[in-house]
């Protein structure tokens, strides 16, 4: 019985897939594909919750058999990640586009990373008190328990690192490691090594242009190589989507969701409102924000519904060329952004587990020493993330023990976590493309006929 129950969740999913094959061979503009993905994937996700009991044995094998398709085309972006990244810098140096002022644009980027996640911090402790949330209003299940058991754990890898350690942790010793993504690191580590051999190609071009030329034709080739294979890549968005969308819908703890929904509510409001301060930044540059969002939607969309900044990273640097942000700048941007100054994940996430968890040992949250406090050290610990990895999980670690508040609290949201993780994500992504949009439009280097242009499609069919 339980076989033949898979089989039909299974026969429903190619369905669905050949819909959306069908419309792909149709000629259906590739926005289209993807928000059709989308819809379906919800309504069979509720539909899978709606038929089976939760922690179904045919439900949990029927979503397992589904993660081919979703968690390998998330695979497939995590796997060209590492040479988009390097290769798209090098390339920008070759093509001349960051010689001489790489310096400042690295600093403005991190800049505006880091003090994005400052403001996201104040937003995060706003909505937290304003919704009066308490760690205390929150019933300890046993998923709930070993959270907790499991945070203590890892707070113990990263209790002992000093600031200095973990900004250590970014320089690459071995790149070739890095390009394997085996670091929390890896990622910053090949921009550094990236950035390293673009220097020297300039070096060698003053004194050796012929051996330079060679090099940079050589970059060329395998730059169009590897936007082949992003190419490839993201023909399969739609597909990845309608798999990713139906399994976290149909494993969603519904129940748990309408009891924390306060909470849900309260982190929505919070990066929604996060999401409008990238736009207000945008406006004050002189920017249209409305065609930030068209244009970003569909990147906004994948990282929402994927949960992974990392597998969002070559839509996330192609929105960005979209928007007139040149090369080096968008490969800055998205590269650093992935784990430095993450607004949703380091920034609110943080700052509104420490509000919570404040009242519990006596402290006052609404103290301005304390918010002060939380403001700088969630600020700071969003560098600091980069150096330990583990995205919200480990910033909260490192929030609230500067704070010393007790960590194993952080483990109460287990439940909601899938839920609140997407929206995370999606503000995270729209954070490190308004840090390259606005280092963009203050090095005079954004092209604005193209941020105005009207909203293409994603170069996948060609």
């Amino acid at each position: 019985m339980e076989t033949g129950l898979v089989l039909v969740n299974l026969a429903v999913m190619l369905l669905l897939i050949g819909l959306l094959f069908y419309m792909q061979k149709k000629h259906v503009s590739f926005s289209k594909r993807v928000f059709t993905a989308l819809g379906l994937g919800i309504l069979f996700g509720f539909a899978l919750q709606f038929l089976y009991e939760p922690g179904s044995k045919s439900l949990t094998n029927s979503v397992d058999w589904f993660s081919i398709v979703g968690s390998g085309y998330v695979k497939f972006l995590q796997m060209i990640v590492m040479p988009l990244v390097f290769i798209s810098i090098l390339s920008a140096f070759t093509k001349l586009k960051l010689t001489n002022n790489i310096g400042k644009i690295s600093v403005l980027i991190l800049g505006i990373l880091v003090g994005t996640t400052a403001i996201a911090a104040a937003v995060g402790i706003a909505s937290a008190v304003v919704f009066d949330l308490e760690a205390v209003q929150i019933e300890k299940g046993e998923a709930e328990i070993a959270r907790a058991a499991e945070l203590e754990e890892k707070f113990g890898t990263v209790e002992d690192k000093t600031m200095p350690q973990q900004i250590l942790e970014l320089i690459p010793s071995n790149p070739f490691l890095d390009f394997t993504g085996a670091r929390p690191t890896s990622t910053i580590s090949v921009v550094i090594f990236a950035a390293f051999l673009g220097l020297a190609f300039l070096g060698v071009k003053r004194k050796q242009p012929e051996q330079a030329d060679l090099f940079a034709k050589i970059v060329a080739s395998f730059y169009a190589i590897i936007m082949r294979v992003v190419t490839l890549i993201l023909r399969l968005t739609p597909y990845g989507v309608l798999a990713i969308m139906t399994s976290t819908v149909a494993t969603s703890d519904i129940d748990a969701i309408i009891k924390l929904g306060k909470f849900v509510l309260a982190s929505y409001i919070a990066l929604v409102v996060m999401f409008g301060i990238h736009l207000l930044l945008l406006t004050f540059a002189g920017l249209n924000p409305f065609t930030y969002v068209k244009k970003a939607f569909p990147v906004l969309a994948f990282a929402f519904t994927s949960r992974t900044s990392a597998g969002a990273l070559p839509i996330n640097i192609q929105t960005q060329k979209s928007l007139g942000v040149p090369d080096g700048i968008a490969n800055f941007a998205g590269s650093f952004g992935l784990s430095i100054g993450q607004n949703g994940c380091a920034g609110i996430y943080p700052a509104m587990l420490a509000v919570m968890i404040a009242p519990t040992v006596g402290i006052d949250p609404l103290s301005p020493t304390f918010i002060i406090t939380l403001i700088v050290v969630v600020a700071i610990s969003s560098f600091g993330v980069a150096g330990v990895g583990g995205g919200a999980t480990f910033a909260a670690l490192l929030v609230l023990s500067a704070m010393n508040l007790p960590i194993a609290l952080a483990g109460l949201l287990i439940s909601v976590e899938p839920l609140i993780d997407m929206g995370r994500t999606a503000v995270n992504v729209s954070g490190s493309m308004t840090s390259g949009i606005l280092t963009s439009r203050i090095t005079k280097e954004l092209d604005t006929d193209e941020y105005n242009s009207p909203a293409k499609e994603l170069e996948v069919e060609a």
